[in-house]
C-alpha cells in the first residue's frame, strides 16, 4: 500500500462510497474532516492499486482510530503502511479489525473490544411505532440530564476510563450541538430516549448514541425515538440508515422498525496509543 495525497481523495471517496455502510466512518471523515490535518477526525489513507483500480484504503485518524476497508483482506500490507504509528483503536467490519489486531496488536490493553452485529435499514420500508413524545433538538432538554445520560453511556457502553468520560461527555455535548446531530424523544419537559447520528453522508446516515435511562427502558421510547429522527432524514433526502447493535434488546428494538442483519462490526479501543510489538 502507498501513502494517500489530498489529490487521491476523490477517487478514494469514488472506491468507498458503494461500500457505504461498511465505510460510514471513513467517507464521513474524509468529507467533514479531510486529509490536510487540523482536527483529531482528520485522516490519513493508504490504498492499494490493481490494474490503476484502487481496491483497498486504510485510514486512520489524528487521534490514532484506524478505519480499515480491505476487501482484499492484505492486513499485513495495512499494517506494513501505517508502520509504527501509534494506534488509539481499530473500528470497523469484524474480520478486517481482527486481522488488523493479530499483526502486532493481540496484547495490546484495550477498554473496549466489542463483536456487534451490523444492520442496514432502507428508510422506505420503515416501520415508525406509536408512542409518547416528540422529537426535540438536543438542546431543548435539560443539558444536566443529558449530560448525566451521556455519561452513563460512556461508562456502561463505551467502558471509557472513569478519568476521562466527564471530559469526554463536555466534547461531545459541544459537539452534537454544533452539528445538529442528536435528538431527544420528548413528552412534555420529560426526556424519554436519546438518539443521534455519528457519521452523515447525503444518502445514508450511522446512528450512534441511542440511549434510554434504565427507569424507562422497555417501553419502546428509544426505537421510536429512532425511527422519528430517520424519518426527519429521509425528509431531506436520505435513503438509508445503518448501526450496530451492543445488546440483544437493542438488536430486537432495531429489527422491530426494520433494520436487517448485513454482517459483524467491532470497536476495539486501547487503553492508551499502542505501537505494534516489535516496532
Amino acid at each position: 500500500m502507498i501513502l494517500a495525497t489530498p489529490s487521491d481523495q476523490a477517487a478514494i471517496e469514488a472506491f468507498l462510497a458503494p461500500h457505504a455502510p461498511f465505510a460510514m466512518f471513513p467517507l464521513n471523515n474524509l468529507a467533514h474532516y479531510g486529509m490536510a490535518g487540523g482536527s483529531d477526525y482528520a485522516v490519513t489513507c493508504w490504498l492499494a492499486r490493481h490494474d490503476g483500480q484502487i481496491t483497498d484504503v486504510m485510514t486512520l485518524c489524528d487521534n490514532g482510530i484506524a478505519m480499515p476497508f480491505l476487501p482484499s483482506a492484505d492486513y499485513a500490507g495495512a499494517v506494513a503502511a501505517m508502520g509504527d504509528r501509534p494506534l488509539s483503536g481499530v473500528i470497523g467490519p469484524r474480520a478486517q479489525v481482527r486481522g488488523i489486531e493479530a499483526l502486532g496488536f493481540a496484547d495490546a490493553p484495550r477498554t473496549l473490544d466489542h463483536d456487534e452485529p451490523h444492520f442496514l435499514l432502507a428508510l422506505d420500508q420503515m416501520l415508525v411505532p406509536d408512542g409518547p413524545g416528540v422529537l426535540c433538538p438536543l438542546e431543548d432538554a435539560s443539558e444536566a440530564v443529558i449530560k448525566a445520560w451521556m455519561l452513563d453511556y460512556q461508562l456502561g457502553a463505551l467502558n471509557t476510563p472513569e478519568a476521562e468520560a466527564q471530559s469526554a461527555v463536555e466534547s461531545s455535548y459541544a459537539n452534537y450541538v454544533v452539528r445538529d446531530s442528536h435528538r431527544v424523544l420528548m413528552e412534555d419537559d420529560t426526556p424519554l430516549a436519546m438518539t443521534g447520528f455519528n457519521a452523515q453522508l447525503p444518502d445514508i446516515v450511522q446512528i450512534g448514541g441511542v440511549y434510554t435511562p434504565p427507569d424507562l427502558r422497555g417501553r419502546g421510547y428509544a426505537r421510536r425515538a429512532l425511527a422519528l429522527h430517520l424519518a426527519e432524514a429521509a425528509g431531506r433526502g436520505v435513503t438509508r440508515g445503518t448501526l450496530f447493535s451492543a445488546s440483544d434488546a437493542a438488536a430486537r428494538a432495531y429489527r422491530a422498525i426494520g433494520f436487517e442483519r448485513i454482517g459483524d462490526w467491532t470497536l476495539l479501543l486501547f487503553d492508551g496509543p499502542q505501537r505494534r510489538a516489535g516496532t
